[in-house]
């Protein structure tokens, strides 16, 4: 199936496309990415020397103390953000996930070995059904921390560039997927469960300690979301999304993109063995998991179940090498099929397939370079917190009825999240004051996490300071080389609105009908005795 031509013919352009089109042409002109992080460091500097005089009221749950925005200007701070810079780039989280895996990816793609594991499953999967599976996909990569958006959303634009759609879609599906759908789960707990319901807990005892919130008091309902994730993220794509993405030419650079040609000999008997040796190393990797005491295990030996504290699944060597794990399952098949089909001579060939990967993150470096001292920046000043707790403590004064509450959360949390991308930092903020107050009006703690959770996950895909958000603008450049902020923004809002709507009628029809919203979880707080 070949790339439709960039002169087809494209339907009358309706008044949503043309707010779409306006919101990429206005979101294109905004200063590259590197240098608007920089405007927003300056920015978050000069606020804070504002503030820093001022008297707040609002306490901080974190230490109980009031909150005091730091001077960012004064002498001592900036020499410490000097001495702090490059050791705030070396340890940005994503810089890590995302370059250790494309050494793996790198490996397998310059191989041959991915071009020819989506052409033989494309030939054997609807074409329909592409959005769905690989919105799922996404959805299910979250049980492997932030693999999805270094594994998912590129392979989401080859996926569609083989089957003769447009990339960008594929990408915007997947983003919707690995990121809009955050909280969603497929029926697998992920390291979320425990994180946020520790949390929950904590602020729960702030009014009653004997309120225990269980790990998976959110997966009934987080389950049921992955339906409507799926439904409402294949709809947006393939009738809103793509339609607009017609007149977009595809002008990267085409040897670097899949085409459907049937496999050769040398590919299928490459493929055979590739796929025989990815088998063999899952094996090796679950013998060594499952023994009891197994070293990839939490430190008190125990299983990775849900019942564990998030600090145990934090600190178990599986959890911390998701993405080693990544880069070895990439890997070892990739060498394998390039052995096989001819691809790889000798050793040569595989470390220039991973220079090559390399080669183009170079702009990807350079941005998060900028996001990784915005983001210390802006922890350091205090002013994500006092956003959150005012917030919080606005809305609890407004004394509203429990549903509009829980939609003023949902806004709030999703309001919160276009500047602070931590899911635990936002929700330490805000359930300490949430939380306790939702109790004293009989709703559980599991109802209030659950609409968290909501608005938590729906501005994910267009905020530009989401730690990912300028990688996922690099791939898009890969196949559009125009592409900027306003692009990704123009393709992910339909997604965003879409979702923080039909979620949140989704989770107050899920409370309204009575389903169970998971394991040890309850719509009602009473007060033991």
């Amino acid at each position: 199936m070949s790339q439709a031509p960039a002169n087809t013919p494209v339907a009358p352009r309706g008044w949503v496309v043309r707010a779409l089109d306006r919101v990429e042409k206005i979101g294109n002109k905004l200063p590259d990415p590197a240098i608007l992080f920089l405007l927003l460091m300056v920015a978050v500097w000069v606020v804070s020397w504002w503030l820093s005089g001022v008297t707040f009221e609002a306490i901080d749950p974190r230490t109980g103390n009031p909150i005091v925005v730091k001077n960012l200007l004064e002498g001592t701070a900036l020499t410490g953000f000097a001495a702090a810079m490059v050791n705030t780039f070396v340890t940005f989280p994503p810089l890590g996930v995302v370059l250790v895996a494309m050494l793996g990816l790198g490996v397998a793609e310059h191989t041959g070995f991915i071009s020819a594991a989506l052409r033989a499953a494309l030939s054997v999967t609807p074409r329909m059904l592409l959005t769905p599976a690989l919105i799922g996909v996404g959805i299910l990569s979250h049980i492997a921390v932030d693999a999805g958006y270094v594994l998912v959303i590129p392979l989401g634009a080859v996926i569609f560039y083989a089957a003769g759609r447009h990339p960008l879609a594929g990408i915007a599906a997947a983003f919707a997927g690995v990121s809009g759908g955050f909280s969603a789960t497929m029926g697998i707990p992920s390291s979320l469960d425990p994180l946020l319901s520790g949390l929950t807990q904590t602020a729960a005892h702030l009014t009653d300690p004997t309120v225990s919130v269980n790990p998976l008091n959110n997966f009934f309902f987080t389950t049921a979301s992955s339906v409507l994730i799926i439904l409402v993220g294949w709809f947006l794509t393939d009738r809103v999304i793509e339609p607009r993405l017609r007149g977009t030419p595809v002008d990267g650079d085409a040897s670097q993109m899949p085409k459907l040609d049937p496999l050769t000999a040398s590919e299928k008997g490459g493929l055979g063995w590739a796929a025989l040796a990815m088998g063999v190393t899952a094996l090796l990797f679950l013998l060594t998991l499952l023994p009891e005491g197994s070293a990839w295990r939490a430190p008190d030996g125990t299983p990775l179940l849900p019942g564990q504290s998030n600090l145990l699944v934090a600190q178990a060597p599986l959890m911390q090498s998701i993405v080693p794990l990544i880069f070895v399952f990439f890997l070892v098949p990739g060498v394998v099929y390039g052995l096989v089909s001819g691809s790889v001579k000798t050793h040569r060939d595989v470390v220039q397939g991973m220079a090559k990967a390399m080669s183009g993150m170079g702009y990807y470096i350079v941005m998060a370079f900028f996001c990784a001292q915005f983001i210390w920046a802006f922890g350091q000043s205090n002013l994500g917190a006092l956003i959150a707790v005012e917030g919080a403590g606005g809305l609890r004064a407004l004394g509203l009825p429990t549903s509009v509450t829980l939609i003023g959360i949902i806004l709030l949390t999703a309001s919160v999240n276009l500047m602070i991308g931590s899911a635990s930092a936002k929700w330490a903020l805000i359930s300490a004051i949430m939380v306790p107050m939702l109790m004293e009006l009989g709703v559980s703690p599991d109802l209030t996490q659950a609409a968290y959770r909501v608005g938590d996950s729906t501005t994910n895909i267009i905020t530009p300071l989401l730690p990912y958000f300028p990688l996922i603008v690099v791939f898009c450049q890969r196949y559009v080389k125009s592409s900027g902020i306003g692009t990704l923004l123009a393709l992910m809002l339909p997604y965003s609105l879409t979702l923080l709507v039909t979620w949140t009628a989704f989770l107050l029809g899920y409370w309204a009908l009575g389903f169970p919203l998971g394991f040890g979880a309850s719509y009602e707080y009473v007060p033991a005795g």
